[in-house]
């Protein structure tokens, strides 16, 4: 096919997504399930504030002795990080429920009863062990939040949006730190409990916003056609596209979900095992997710949002929570370029230019902070590590949640999202315990300091390669037309010009999927 071929098939394509049916309320529900990554960013961002608020380092630290109370680097790391060891189990566990009880059920139990436990914990405690119990149950609601979220925008929302919406999830986020950060400003200064238990019982509210609008949204139509109950599965659509369940175009869609989740079926049940059988590259697939969100977490942007304050504090900057609350201003403020060009710009160049910003400005935050101590250093510092922010933000923030929300079939899209948002977690939680014995001075401690960012602009470069060689791109298809890419596009640097040829003929030559099990063996052979 020639290139004048392609373009009118392309054009022929974009002419065919015009459909009947309301696309606005689809996206509102994707928004509105966004908000689960609030939970996170607010939690996130309060735990960096409590520990460097005066009356929390006098009343929790165990070892309470001399004129400058604080807690020890290993009072630090595991408060910090024993959320994200409850939410690796949580993202783990996600599966046994979310393939049961549908996405919606699992978001609502996990929020309104998990989540809300923790809370209620840490509320409630004046000493470390309470708040450590509290903060591991709270990470187990965020972790099974975490890993439903995504996967509920991806089933519910238009593709032609599919990428912007579930980027979302990381707007949500930083706009939980943002407001974390400004409410730690104004209890900070606050002696007495209320300097802690106001920020951390805050998060009753957004726990009830999610749960209580989740009771109102429908269950994801995919997660039907999974159960083979079609009256459900239509009226679910039927609600998110505001068409009647007789409509044309919502059969039309129907069919195709039922389709390709019949040909995924012939490969086996919805099992662990069929989610390490490579079957249409569903290995690559799964290394590339759960790599990503690894190297997500070593971009290094969660020891800013988990130690900032302390890290600002100890480089002689005077007022490192109005440092914070301006970086948590650049993140948000940064989030939306990236919403914006998802669907524009596409995955890969976005993800390959925010590595080039990212491992380039950390590594002047290094040799500068390695280099001299004055104002003036200082002030380069913060810049520099806005300018971090900034490319994580707008970049690697809200694109590894979409890249992998949309890149598995059906049948194993649940497990394999929970494996990669449990490998987010589990980098997240060593990167949390292990920092302050990094950075930290003091005996048994590596006192790195600002040279830490040497290695996360390393990561970043190796994030650079990994994009190029692993991450395909998706950008217009819909998660059917996805499967059809990986099975016919061997090279992630191929995937650009892929062109979904049963989609623009599909009225002419439906594609009759064969139960043969010659067929079958056939395609696992190819792939």
């Amino acid at each position: 096919m020639g290139l004048e071929d392609n373009q009118y098939l392309q054009r022929f394509i974009n002419f065919g997504e015009k459909k009947a049916g309301s696309t606005t309320r689809g996206i509102l529900v994707g928004l509105f399930a966004a908000f689960g990554g609030f939970l996170f960013g607010y939690d996130t961002g309060t735990i960096s504030g409590i520990l460097a608020m005066d009356y929390v380092k006098e009343l929790f630290p165990a070892a309470n002795m001399g004129p400058n109370p604080d807690f020890s680097a290993s009072e630090k790391s595991l408060i910090v990080s024993i959320l994200s060891a409850g939410t690796f189990c949580g993202a783990l566990s996600a599966p046994i429920f979310s393939d049961r009880i549908g996405r919606r059920w699992t978001l609502i139990i996990s929020t309104m009863f998990v989540f809300n436990l923790g809370v209620l914990l840490q509320t409630i405690a004046t000493s470390n062990p309470l708040l450590i119990a509290g903060r591991a149950i709270a990470g187990l609601g965020v972790g099974l939040i975490s890993a439903v979220i995504p996967l509920y925008i991806a089933e519910t929302t238009p593709k032609w949006i599919r990428g912007a919406i579930v980027s979302s999830y990381q707007l949500a986020i930083t706009l939980g730190l943002l407001i974390s950060a400004i409410v730690n400003k104004i209890t900070g200064g606050r002696n007495d409990s209320g300097s802690y238990r106001i920020p951390i019982a805050l998060q009753f509210a957004w726990a009830l916003i999610l749960a209580g609008g989740m009771l109102i949204l429908p269950e994801t139509p995919r997660f039907w056609v999974s159960k083979s109950k079609e009256i459900e599965a239509k009226k679910s659509l039927s609600r998110l596209r505001k068409l009647p369940v007789d409509h044309p175009d919502l059969e039309e869609e129907y069919e195709d979900i039922k389709a390709n989740f019949e040909f995924e079926s012939q490969f086996g049940k919805a099992s662990w095992a069929l989610v390490f059988k490579n079957s249409n590259k569903q290995l690559k697939r799964l290394f590339m997710g759960v790599s990503l969100q690894a190297l997500q977490q070593l971009t290094g942007i969660n020891f800013i949002f988990y130690y900032g304050t302390t890290f600002f504090q100890s480089s002689g900057i005077s007022n490192p929570f109005t440092i914070q609350m301006a970086t948590n201003i650049v993140n948000v403020g940064m989030t939306f370029p990236g919403i914006a060009l998802i669907e524009l710009v596409g995955r890969r160049k976005l993800l390959l230019s925010g590595s080039v910003v990212m491992s380039i400005s950390q590594i002047l935050v290094a040799a500068i902070g390695v280099a001299t101590d004055s104002k003036a250093a200082n002030q380069c510092l913060v810049a520099f590590c806005c300018i971090f922010i900034a490319g994580f933000a707008a970049t690697w923030g809200p694109l590894c949640w979409a890249v992998i929300a949309e890149n598995y079939s059906l049948n194993v899209r649940q497990k394999s999202v929970a494996l990669c948002t449990a490998s987010n977690w589990l980098w997240n939680f060593a990167i949390g315990y292990a920092t302050p014995y990094m950075v930290d001075s003091g005996p048994g401690n590596a006192n790195l300091g600002s040279k830490v960012f040497f290695i996360w602009g390393g990561c970043n470069a190796i994030g650079f390669l990994f994009v190029y060689f692993f991450v395909y791109e998706t950008k217009g298809l819909s998660l059917e037309q996805i499967d059809e890419m990986y099975l016919k596009v061997d090279k992630a640097w191929q995937s650009s010009s892929f062109i979904p040829s049963e989609h623009a003929f599909r009225e002419k030559n439906r594609v009759v999927v064969s139960d043969s099990k010659e067929n079958v063996n056939e395609i696992e052979h190819s792939v």
